[in-house]
């Protein structure tokens, strides 16, 4: 269970390729503190660390998180936003976060304004998944407010501690970004379409 609220951003290192899987190592300012078998979400992916060095931790993405996130995407020296999981005596500053990448959406706008940054997203709204207005959704593992929204496409606005301290100032129209909608919307979505 996470929060959203990112602790740090980390840069790819390496990745390897075993099978279908792909290795990820990393490196950050936490890398030294994490231990084998935590659980760690990377751009709100929730991956098991498997391996560790002084400064580095590498964990591993399966086919499926592969396919249903922009993990596949990744290059060495790409920064990703790093949270490690939630303490249970701890603030909910964020939203109840799962780690579990519902899917993925491109940018279709980024603009600045006087203070601040407003993004566009659009997704396949077909798997049922839905945003609401004031609502909860994760971008990249970032809990954000849905200030505009659409069937198949929504808006935030970042303030600029966001803006700098995540890898949204990395994402520009057409990057794919990971999404996980919000898990009481998707429980109420379900129930209405039964």
């Amino acid at each position: 269970m996470f929060t959203g609220i990112i602790e740090t951003l980390g840069e790819v290192k390496n990745i390897t390729a075993e099978g279908t899987n792909l290795h990820f190592t990393i490196q950050s300012t936490i890398s030294n503190e994490l231990k084998i078998d935590q659980s760690v979400a990377h751009n709100g992916v929730c991956l098991t660390v498997v391996a560790l060095t002084e400064d580095t931790h590498t964990v591993t993405a399966i086919q499926e998180t592969l396919e249903k996130s922009n993990m596949l995407y990744l290059k060495v020296g790409n920064k990703v936003n790093l949270e490690r999981c939630m303490q249970m005596n701890g603030r909910l500053d964020g939203h109840i976060v799962q780690g579990h990448v519902d899917q993925t959406a491109v940018c279709v706008k980024r603009a600045e304004l006087d203070g601040s940054w407003e993004y566009r997203f659009k997704y396949d709204a077909t798997n049922g998944n839905v945003t609401v207005e004031k609502g909860s959704v994760c971008i990249n593992g970032i809990s954000l407010t849905v200030v505009g929204s659409e069937k198949d496409e929504f808006s935030v606005f970042i303030i600029p501690y966001t803006f700098e301290h995540t890898n949204l100032h990395e994402v520009n129209v057409g990057d794919t970004v990971n999404i996980e909608f919000d898990i009481i919307g998707k429980y109420v979505a379900r129930l209405v379409n039964r």
